[in-house]
């Protein structure tokens, strides 16, 4: 009975500090995600503005709403950027991004370069004979996020000018209300014709129509890459914040996994150590009944 007794203790002590120590991450998954949401957030002004801008250069242009640079979606290279993971405990959070890219991609004319961000991801995207052209490693705070996107719009320009992509696509995880997250594309370039058209068809905030100063070719090409800017900071935030969802997720399920284990390693010790002392009692007892018994 010792030896049960304290090989029981030994694993109650063990799952203790387990609970401990999962409690610590799912507080950390939990404030990790109200910090990229907030980021997230922070974007909204500064994207509004930066629409505008477009909405001016839209209203300006003779050409129609096509943007400099437009192509045929069935002509010339994709280029996508994949925001994946590199940590554990976030279930199948790269396995379905890596599913629903393949399956995104894999209808689409034309040869395929991957970014992706993430080694986990990048390896499924190998073993799916997807090329991945360029691998960067996934950011573990808010500010450092400028700095991969900024990596990522150099790789994307040094490809455009090279010419060996037309095509931009975006792939993440993006939170969803009701579930942990949702895999979602976005094309990047060129601009989405309808979204294209959605922000011409927008009234102006105020009652002094807009004028674009200047070269209006560059300030159209600068205001495309703030968008680029904007679009990838937010798809990194937002796959940030569904990564540690789903690790707060995988945290709960632990959680409770270990309090059940508990409650029933609990339950077996107080029985044994009952059971120890009854088997003890009816010894003293026997004895006590023979000791009359002899007198």
């Amino acid at each position: 009975m010792s030896e049960t007794s304290d090989s029981l203790r030994r694993k109650i002590d063990g799952a203790a500090e387990l609970e401990s120590v999962v409690r610590t991450m799912k507080a950390l998954a939990a404030s990790s995600i109200t910090q990229y949401e907030s980021a997230v957030h922070a974007l909204d002004d500064y994207s509004r503005t930066v629409e505008l801008g477009l909405f001016a250069c839209l209203r300006q242009a003779d050409a129609g709403m096509h943007m400099p640079g437009a192509v045929r979606m069935n002509r010339g290279a994709i280029s996508a950027v994949v925001f994946g993971s590199d940590q554990g405990l976030v279930g199948q959070y790269n396995e379905l991004l890596a599913d629903f890219v393949l399956s995104s991609l894999i209808g689409m004319p034309g040869d395929k370069k991957i970014l992706a961000v993430g080694e986990r991801v990048q390896g499924l995207l190998n073993d799916a004979v997807l090329p991945v052209t360029g691998n960067f490693l996934v950011p573990n705070s808010v500010s450092a996020i400028t700095q991969l996107i900024g990596r990522i719009l150099i790789e994307i320009d040094a490809q455009r000018e090279k010419g060996e992509v037309v095509q931009v696509y975006l792939f993440h995880n993006r939170p969803r209300f009701g579930a942990v997250y949702e895999p979602v594309i976005q094309r990047l370039l060129p601009l989405d014709d309808a979204w294209q058209r959605q922000l011409a068809g927008r009234a102006w905030p105020t009652a002094n129509l807009p004028e674009v100063i200047g070269p209006g070719e560059s300030t159209l090409q600068a205001l495309i890459r703030e968008y680029l800017f904007i679009s990838l900071f937010r798809a990194c935030a937002e796959s940030l914040a569904s990564e540690n969802a789903s690790r707060l997720a995988a945290m709960q399920r632990a959680e409770k996994n270990i309090d059940e284990l508990l409650e029933e390693l609990k339950q077996t010790f107080h029985r044994q150590r009952q059971t120890g002392i009854d088997d003890e009692l009816f010894d003293v007892i026997a004895g006590y009944e023979l000791l009359t018994k002899g007198k």
